[in-house]
């Protein structure tokens, strides 16, 4: 749909302090100083993936390059150039600096063009956005969001004296430019904070994270239940409560060739010998699906995380008969390995901790049982690790787009398995370290949303006409804290 509110009467009526001004300036219209360029209807049987013109779409605008060319003629008129200001007119009505190579300016993307020397180009930078949310946020949404270059046209910027305005645009730049240094470092905590994640589970799932229990047993002069003793019994509980119908069929083995040597007391094993139950979820499709909380919560695969959880974020719920439900239930412990994504995604796995009652899952999505003597978080995170997921990749099916792992492939995928009591101090410690890491990234995370806030605080004070430097006084000092702590 498209804006039906003059923009006028949108700033008027707006508390957005982004869209105020100083008492002493005034006011002018967008397309009283510029240029708004409409892009160009390309013929899309003429876009391509390589040869030819880039082509800028909605979905560019804020990148630095674009996946689509154009190989027909076109009006050099709409050639964009490297810091040329760009528009998306659907959607969030995004805004930015072309960044990439020359390209070509496609429809429902449009270009401003300063005409004028009364405006700070930069500063039209700062101010444009505020003004482009508030007529998104005033946009009716029951389609597709429609921006006209009228309405662009119509926005009514704060109009600074010149030289004022170059102090401001300083100032903006100064105090950003000290934001930057302090989101850059909280970003480098990140960073290692999901390489130590790593680190922690390679080392677990090589004994390397706690005493092997072969180690402490001799050191304590007692024996111990070896990881081959272990796999016996879980094979022997596995086959014993088997209930399907016709000869019970043996686990397939792993393929030991070529796999690195295990720690003492430890042996190989396959997720289909731990796994005593496994299955393919419930295909609902999207009209079958709300976000209401009415009817059944159904996890999909997007609740599953790289890291080894499921989360409730995002969840949706569907109808279900009472025996759908009580096939396709989760419970705790389960793990959820996710069959069918794209190519990078595919063979994401998590463990079900804290859902909501009742809740069943997507047929993207294969539940996992472990056995007793298998504990479902040390299977969780071998599955979670870089190791088992280059094995993984060797048997993966792909296609352009999508990616698959059938269980055939998947469980006769290996694992290590050690002592039970040693699976024990694995989980622990990892729990343990994982704990401080979560708690570090909670850190961070607080204070890159608090950065955000700075920066539209500083924009803010900037429109206000009140531009200081105390909005930064202790943005450095959270990062190097949360640096610290990492």
């Amino acid at each position: 749909m498209a804006l039906t509110i003059p923009v006028a009467e949108i700033v008027e009526s707006s508390r957005n302090p982004l869209l105020g001004k100083h008492a002493s300036w005034g006011r002018v219209l967008l397309g009283e100083i510029a240029t708004i360029q409409n892009g160009f209807p390309f013929k899309s049987t003429q876009f391509t993936k390589s040869a030819g013109m880039p082509l800028i779409r909605i979905r560019d605008v804020g990148a630095n390059c674009t996946d689509t060319n154009y190989v027909g003629d076109y009006d050099p008129a709409f050639i964009v150039k490297a810091d040329d200001l760009l528009i998306g007119m659907d959607g969030d009505f995004n805004c930015a600096r072309w960044r990439g190579p020359d390209g070509l300016l496609n429809q429902r993307v449009c270009r401003v063009i300063l005409k004028s020397d009364i405006y700070h180009p930069k500063l039209l930078d700062y101010a444009l956005p505020g003004y482009l949310k508030a007529i998104n946020d005033m946009t009716s949404s029951v389609t597709v969001k429609h921006l006209s270059s009228k309405s662009i046209a119509e926005i009514p910027l704060p109009l600074p004296p010149m030289g004022q305005q170059k102090r401001i645009v300083a100032e903006i730049e100064k105090q950003f430019s000290r934001l930057d240094e302090a989101v850059a470092s909280l970003k480098r905590v990140k960073a290692n904070l999901k390489r130590y994640k790593a680190a922690v589970l390679k080392a677990a799932v090589e004994g390397r994270l706690v005493e092997t229990e072969a180690e402490l047993a001799r050191r304590e002069g007692r024996g111990y239940e070896t990881g081959e003793q272990l796999l016996q019994r879980i094979l022997e509980t596995r086959r014993s409560q088997w209930k399907g119908k016709g000869k019970y069929k043996e686990p397939a083995a792993p393929d030991t060739t070529d796999l690195p040597e295990l720690p003492e007391g430890w042996v190989w094993t396959s997720v289909d010998q731990l796994t005593g139950d496994s299955l393919i979820g419930l295909d609902r499709g999207r009209d079958q699906q709300n976000s209401e909380g009415i009817g059944t919560p159904y996890v999909k695969m997007n609740n599953v995380t790289m890291e080894g959880e499921v989360t409730s974020e995002g969840l949706v719920y569907v109808d279900a008969s009472n025996e759908e439900k009580e096939r396709f239930n989760l419970q705790a412990t389960d793990l959820l390995f996710n069959t069918r994504n794209s190519k990078e995604l595919v063979g994401k796995v998590g463990i079900v901790a804290s859902l909501p009652r009742g809740a069943i899952y997507n047929n993207n999505l294969m539940r996992l049982r472990t056995i007793n003597g298998a504990m479902p978080s040390f299977v969780c995170s071998q599955m979670c690790s870089n190791g088992f997921r280059k094995r993984m990749e060797l048997v993966k099916k792909a296609t352009t787009n999508v990616a698959a792992v059938y269980a055939k492939d998947l469980f006769p995928l290996p694992l290590a398995l050690p002592p039970l009591t040693e699976q024990q101090r694995i989980v622990a410690e990892v729990d343990r370290r994982l704990s401080l890491i979560s708690e570090v990234e909670a850190q961070v995370d607080a204070n890159l949303l608090r950065a955000d806030r700075l920066r539209q605080s500083i924009l803010t004070s900037a429109f206000s006409g009140l531009l200081g430097s105390r909005f930064f006084e202790t943005m450095p000092n959270a990062a190097t804290k949360a640096s610290g702590k990492a």
